[in-house]
């Protein structure tokens, strides 16, 4: 590990313990590289020229996007949409295809779990279009049951939305069961990948999952490039979501004709250094291996779990299987604030996320 902490320059200029990857992760030299080499060698508007470095910059950008394409294993280019991040992806979703799909009395459903990108979003499709938002609840293993599964996608399931692994509680959620379960009612399933495709290997198509989205920054890549994935003929039918440069194919004084996929959901000039940094995280990931990724993380949190379970003034938000688990590990001390617990660990150079909200939700839902 301490080899692989040499490839990240912020760890070598600050003495500081990193604990926040879960909302974003430091880059190594290897992405930070790739951006100069874009700055120092090709930077220009990709498809907006017909000089050589333009050209230059549209190679270098979809050859990116072959790149992610072949990462998680996409039928097509085609189906890969650059997006800022994981939540304009699910805005672009819920938008497009949501409040063109859904009426009156369709269902919804999503997990108790989600990031408020994969909540609210869909309060307000719900809003608009009448159909009704249902939710998936944790049980006191902080896992969502077959059980509830079964129960709450129906006949009247449009829509499943469902993050794979827990942003809060690291909990790994059944997905393949959750899309089998939805298919068979009739229903498209949105996976929000953004805390596991750091962690694990994701096939979209052995998945079958009907879109997929994540965020670079949260797997070692820039800040501000998000990717949505869809099945073609889903993004074919769908409406542009923003307008604008590049996404247009003719445009005449009353009516507008739009590009085709992909460009017809990519308006504007877009972040080429965030995806070329995407395409280096993911050769950088895919060097180190997701089996030694996964070693590593195991036998780090199975110590952590095993420490932090001694400490009677500590309250762990876990399940209690370990293969069901991911990196992520909530904890609440005991008649502390969360933020007074997290400035005493930054004094001492520990940097981890602090949100009361979470705790007081955990302790409603799951007894104090």
């Amino acid at each position: 590990m301490n080899s692989l902490k040499r490839d990240f320059p912020i760890l070598q200029n600050r003495e500081i313990v990193y604990l926040d990857s879960g909302a974003t992760t430091q880059k190594p030299k290897q992405v930070i590289k790739k951006i100069e080499e874009f700055y120092e060698k090709n930077n220009a508007n990709p498809h907006r020229g017909a000089y050589t470095l333009s050209m230059e910059a549209t190679e270098v950008y979809e050859n990116a996007r072959k790149r992610i394409a072949q990462f998680i294993n996409a039928k097509s280019d085609e189906e890969i949409i650059f997006t800022k991040n994981a939540t304009e992806a699910l805005n672009l979703i819920a938008y497009s295809y949501g409040m063109e799909n859904l009426k009156v009395d369709d269902e919804i459903v999503i997990s108790i779990m989600e990031h408020h990108s994969n909540l609210v979003p869909w309060q307000k499709v719900s809003k608009v279009t009448g159909s009704k938002l249902n939710y998936m609840y944790s049980n006191q293993d902080f896992e969502i049951s077959d059980e509830e599964i079964e129960n709450k996608i129906t006949d009247q399931t449009k829509i499943v939305a469902i993050t794979h692994v827990s942003n809060v509680l690291g909990t790994i959620n059944p997905i393949e069961k959750m899309i089998k379960q939805a298919h068979k009612k009739g229903a498209i399933v949105i996976v929000d990948a953004s805390q596991s495709i750091p962690h694990m290997k994701i096939d979209v198509q052995d998945l079958d999952a009907d879109f997929l989205i994540f965020s670079g920054h949260k797997m070692l890549a820039p800040l501000g490039i998000g990717v949505l994935y869809g099945k073609h003929e889903l993004l074919n039918q769908m409406s542009p979501f923003l307008m604008g440069g590049d996404m247009i194919e003719y445009v005449y004084e009353q009516n507008t004709t739009f590009a085709p996929l992909p460009n017809k959901f990519e308006a504007g000039t877009q972040n080429v250094e965030g995806v070329i940094g995407l395409a280096a995280a993911i050769d950088y990931i895919e060097e180190i291996g997701y089996s030694k990724i996964q070693e590593i993380e195991k036998q780090v949190i199975s110590y952590a779990r095993e420490e932090l379970e001694k400490l009677e003034f500590l309250k762990l938000y876990l399940t209690p299987n370990e293969m069901n688990h991911s990196g992520v590990i909530s904890f609440n001390i005991k008649e502390v604030h969360p933020h007074d617990v997290a400035s005493i660990l930054d004094s001492q150079g520990v940097c981890v996320r602090s949100r009361k909200s979470l705790c007081t939700t955990f302790d409603a839902i799951f007894g104090d």
